[in-house]
């Protein structure tokens, strides 16, 4: 088995060449062929019309069967050729060279046409491996009305001889050409394959220590140059990946320091010699336990993120109002919105019926106010809009805080980040937000895994516009959409 394109290449190039070549030179000899014995038998017909036109003008002249055959036979010279002239009952008249008659096997003057060339190859009868050409021809003279019949014949061997040297010729040419075609070809595969050699081992020297290195791009904009670049673009998609990846455990691991640090810190505290009242003990338990829900939310969101990038995040489809998931979300945010003094209004399209997870939308929804509350300072306003418009549900999440600024509007959405930072500086009563910059890469994961959309609204004047758009049914022929075509 050929393992090497090479050497695939080369032989499926002699393969065919050699199935051309032959199939020419077959068709080449059966030619050269043809146009021997062509010219051969034109040759014999040539001659059998001549003798016929002697020994006419013969019969006219002495008017003796015999006579006159053996005048037109002297007369004619073809030192290649045997000559012979018979009567109507086949007695030989006269023939040249003598005894030239004994050498072939004569044709039944029965089966011959008058006036009608008959052309046959025979074996000499007194050497068997001479071949020979024969034409006979049968012919009525006037104005005597007697019949004759001529025969002539010429050997073989070099004609064939001719034809053996052409085969030789052909038979060692196919060979040599496949040769040279096959030299040929290995040189050019090569020359031609370089290219993915050199990508080949520049592929082989990329790790995940150095995917910042591109294979090199050709000018020539052919097939190699094109899969350079697929692989180019393969390689960014990969270092993207890495990247993110190296992102996601570097901040997570940040994420998880912190309460880890306090926890510690507290316990230690806590567990030193000196006396130690019941409220001191309750306020460090309490520490502890505050950090550890903080913990174990932050592992679920991780996993939850964890289960959307493999593909795990699946949808459990019921048939539902979507405004009463939406209300749902805004009571379960209330609580947080009431300690801060901030006003959550809605506005609300009553039996929105839609189709899909009530559970991760419902999750999704809590995610977007819980944002919006968090980064609100204290007395703002939240406002919340369930609308519809075509096949979708769009939901409207506003706030009035400072907004996001320009250069953080693309990465919102990003794992771990948080405009805590920006939050602070602007002194909103000591703001301290305790999530871990999950929320909303979750809920961009909710909205995709349902068809729909989740972005920042940038044309929002003040505050932050969270947009979400979900489709009303996801299956095609649902209970959703057969109720929806009847609003």
């Amino acid at each position: 088995m050929l393992r090497s394109a090479r050497l695939r290449l080369t032989a499926w190039h002699v393969g065919v060449l050699a199935l051309l070549l032959t199939s020419a030179c077959l068709g080449l000899y059966t030619l050269l062929r043809h146009n021997y014995y062509d010219r051969a038998d034109g040759v014999l017909t040539s001659v059998d019309t001549a003798t016929v036109s002697m020994l006419g003008h013969q019969l006219s002249e002495s008017g003796l069967d015999e006579l006159a055959a053996r005048d037109a036979v002297k007369t004619l010279n073809f030192p290649e050729h045997t000559l012979a002239i018979f009567d109507a009952q086949g007695d030989l008249l006269a023939e040249k060279p003598v005894g030239s008659t004994d050498r072939i096997p004569l044709p039944d003057a029965g089966h011959l046409t008058d006036g009608k060339i008959s052309l046959y190859t025979a074996r000499s009868l007194v050497n068997p491996s001479d071949l020979r050409r024969v034409a006979a021809l049968r012919v009525t003279l006037d104005p005597s009305g007697r019949s004759y019949i001529v025969v002539s014949s010429r050997s073989l061997t070099p004609l064939l001889g001719e034809l053996n040297t052409d085969r030789l010729i052909l038979f060692l040419a196919v060979p040599g050409g496949l040769l040279i075609a096959g030299i040929a070809a290995w040189f050019l595969v090569r020359i031609t394959l370089l290219p993915v050699a050199a990508m080949s081992e520049q592929a082989r020297r990329i790790g995940a220590e150095n995917l910042d290195q591109r294979l090199p791009v050709a000018k020539a904009d052919d097939e190699f140059s094109q899969l350079a670049g697929t692989f180019n673009d393969l390689l960014s998609r990969l270092s993207a990946a890495f990247t993110l990846q190296r992102q996601f455990v570097a901040d997570a691991s940040h994420e998880l320091r912190t309460p880890l640090s306090v926890i510690r810190t507290a316990a230690a505290v806590t567990l030193q010699p000196a006396a130690r009242t019941e409220q001191e003990y309750r306020e460090a338990l309490s520490v502890i336990e505050g950090q550890a829900q903080r913990l174990t939310r932050m592992v679920d969101d991780m996993f939850k993120l964890a289960r959307a990038d493999a593909g795990g995040l699946t949808l459990d489809l019921t048939t539902f109002y979507l405004d009463e998931v939406v209300e749902e979300a805004v009571r379960t945010i209330g609580v947080l919105a009431a300690s801060k003094e901030i006003a959550i209004t809605t506005l609300i399209e009553d039996e929105s019926l839609c189709e899909g997870d009530s559970a991760l939308l419902r999750q999704m929804f809590i995610n977007l106010l819980d944002n919006a509350v968090k980064y609100t300072p204290v007395g703002g306003a939240v406002e919340v809009v369930l609308e519809r418009e075509g096949d979708q549900y769009v939901v409207r999440v506003k706030d009035n805080g400072l907004g996001i600024s320009a250069e953080n509007r693309g990465r919102v959405f990003h794992r771990f980040f948080r405009v805590d930072a920006a939050y602070q500086r602007a002194n909103l009563n000591n703001l301290h937000t305790s999530g871990a910059g999950l929320g909303l890469s979750i809920a961009l994961s909710i909205a995709e895994t349902h068809r729909g959309t989740l972005y920042l609204d940038e044309a929002a004047g003040s505050g932050s516009v969270f947009v979400a758009r979900v489709p009303c049914f996801q299956t095609v022929g649902s209970a959703a959409e057969k109720l929806l075509a009847q609003v």
